[in-house]
């Protein structure tokens, strides 16, 4: 049976921030089965100049993405923020002024998806072979939820973890207060939301903080570490592909 190739995003936070989401997000699209290709001419999605209103900008931007990554089986980025933008958004910022684009947007954005629910929905995965030994709780990012309805596929996989169990946080669809550029307009409604957060974190008495978005994940860290918490912090990839062992937790020393 020949493999789907599928071409990885690698995204901007993952690439500067935590290369080791990609590596896992490699070797989970590997274990379902896959070809994965990571194009060389990896950029932002845009979302950042969508969100700001430089439509010029979020089109240039989507124009190169969507030429790069034509011609594969699919395309999947450990982020449904990312995922979102290409899959929700990239069709509608063409509209009716360049259907060229807005045609080869609609094929993009018909094969792009979240990472954990292509293991799950797309590929039929049921189970990992990886062990955690923990007690973890979930945040539900934003755009992954709402956008996407990734809810149910990454508890799914953490219930097959050898020695994990899960939590649940009181309000876990509650936003982080990240948000993007969000949190730079509005420090203080920010700095609020993500205090409320770890909150409910803290009172789930986990040890570790799992998601699915890194703009979340280095938010909620950074807000752990100003608390003095030693909840770990990490992104989901890392503990479905068995890679804990390999890297420190987010915003921690090796």
């Amino acid at each position: 049976m020949t493999k789907p190739r599928v071409a990885l995003f690698v995204t901007c936070l993952v690439d500067l921030y935590r290369p080791s989401v990609g590596f896992a997000a490699l070797r989970l699209l590997e274990e379902a089965g896959c070809e994965v290709v990571v194009p060389e001419a990896q950029t932002c999605c845009g979302q950042p100049a969508f969100n700001g209103g430089d439509r010029a900008s979020a089109q240039a931007i989507a124009r190169q993405v969507i030429d790069h990554f034509a011609g594969y089986d699919y395309i999947v980025a450990p982020s449904g923020s990312c995922a979102g933008m290409m899959a929700h958004h990239y069709p509608s910022l063409f509209g009716d002024t360049d259907p060229h684009y807005r045609g080869k947007a609609e094929a993009m954005a018909a094969k792009t998806h979240e990472l954990v629910s292509f293991l799950t929905d797309v590929r039929g995965m049921e189970r990992v072979k990886a062990q955690y030994d923990g007690n973890v709780t979930y945040h539900d990012s934003c755009a992954g939820l709402r956008e996407l309805g990734v809810k149910a596929q990454p508890r799914r996989l953490l219930d097959t973890v050898e020695g994990l169990s899960v939590t649940e946080l009181a309000e876990p669809e509650i936003c982080c207060g990240f948000g993007g550029t969000f949190c730079v307009k509005y420090p203080e409604i920010s700095t609020r939301m993500v205090t409320d957060k770890i909150k409910d974190v803290t009172a789930t008495g986990a040890d570790t903080l799992l998601a699915g978005d890194m703009g979340c994940l280095l938010n909620l860290a950074g807000r752990l570490r100003r608390e003095g918490s030693d909840v770990h912090v990490r992104h989901v990839a890392e503990v479905l592909a068995d890679m804990t062992r390999e890297v420190p937790p987010i915003g921690e020393a090796s």
